[in-house]
């Protein structure tokens, strides 16, 4: 099919790193409406056909431009609202009422879209020519049977970035989750620190031997005392991956990756959806003990609970840094890993933009 004319112009540089797959929701919410969302700048609609095939499309109508989010999804693909054109998943219109003859021009742009477990991705591109050259990572503990999991997404008016500094500095859990997944301020900020990176990925491991564990621990474990507790934070452009738990002082050891004790494997896509605002997509996945009912809902409300503390701490951050436009910050010893996930978002944000001024 012939790509619609606005394609040829000129677009203009991105400030995200491009080219590559970004979360863009889960499969649960792909139902029996389209699901509207902005990814990147790029306003999308996301939809699932009665038969299984999924689409992400332009969200505007090629003839009126309303929003096919306001459409209805039929067995063909997706129809507008306005005046009844129906496209198929990949973008074509393929009929328009009262009209026999169809224009090679009556499409819209289509984004490669896959769904891996239980994880919608997108692909988001410089232009319609920069197509994927792989497939998105796999995330195993959302089909380990040893592990069970739920999630929600959140929207943020603050820019994604600022997230990232709260997931890779989990020094704050001591101050903001006091309730839930913090436990002793001191014990955090004292946490024995190691950051490295390996390319485009940076990690930072956090380990309290010998401390208290957190109400949510204690919930979900029966933990006899005192526990040796880890915090193993993975940052990828898209997402974040975090592996926490405890398990009983002198139980086990960290250099061990299948350790005993209590789990819980977090995945968080933090997927722009403008400059100063952010969608959220978050799992947290457990490994509950035999026997103890209820457990992983008790995490995934708990998890929950500490993620709206995030939101209205970032919000309230991003809120002020507008406020005071004048202003110096400083660097303390818990700000190695933020800073240099900071430094790869710039530098692929700038390829990015080297790239599409070419």
């Amino acid at each position: 099919m012939n790509a619609p004319e606005y394609f040829s112009h000129e677009e203009k540089a991105h400030p995200f790193p491009m080219n590559r797959w970004w979360i863009a929701g889960f499969s649960w919410e792909l139902k029996d409406q389209p699901l509207a969302r902005k990814i990147l700048g790029h306003a999308i609609v996301f939809f699932r056909t009665p038969n299984g095939q999924l689409a992400a499309l332009e969200d505007r109508c090629c003839h009126k431009e309303l929003p096919l989010s306001m459409g209805s999804i039929e067995n063909t693909g997706l129809r507008c609202g306005y005046h009844g054109l129906l496209y198929n998943h990949a973008g074509q219109c393929i009929e328009i009422p009262g009209q026999t003859v169809i224009p090679s021009k009556a499409c819209v742009r289509t984004y490669p879209f896959l769904e891996r477990d239980q994880i919608l991705w997108i692909w988001i591109g410089e232009s319609p020519a920069h197509q994927p050259l792989d497939e998105p990572p796999a995330y195993p503990f959302h089909r380990d049977p040893a592990f069970e999991f739920g999630g929600e997404c959140y929207h943020y008016d603050a820019p994604y970035q600022l997230i990232h500094d709260n997931l890779m500095d989990l020094s704050h859990l001591g101050y903001v989750h006091t309730k839930t997944i913090g436990g002793n301020p001191s014990v955090h900020m004292n946490a024995r620190l190691n950051v490295s990176q390996d390319g485009d990925v940076v990690r930072v491991v956090r380990l309290m031997p010998g401390s208290q564990p957190p109400p949510t621990y204690t919930a979900a474990w029966p933990f006899k005392g005192l526990v040796d507790r880890w915090q193993e934070v993975e940052f990828h452009v898209s997402h974040v991956l975090v592996w926490s738990g405890a398990m009983d002082e002198g139980s086990g050891s960290f250099d061990d990756s299948n350790r005993v004790g209590f789990h819980m494997r977090g995945l968080h896509g933090v997927t722009p959806e403008s400059e100063s605002t952010t969608h959220y997509f978050w799992t947290i996945a457990n490994n509950p003990q035999p026997g103890q009912s209820n457990v992983t809902q008790l995490v995934i409300d708990q998890t929950a609970a500490t993620f709206l503390e995030d939101k209205w701490v970032i919000e309230a951050q991003w809120k002020n840094q507008q406020q005071f436009q004048e202003r110096t910050t400083l660097n303390i010893h818990v700000d190695g890993g933020p800073n240099r996930a900071r430094r790869v978002i710039e530098r692929l944000s700038q390829k990015t933009t080297a790239s599409a001024l070419a």
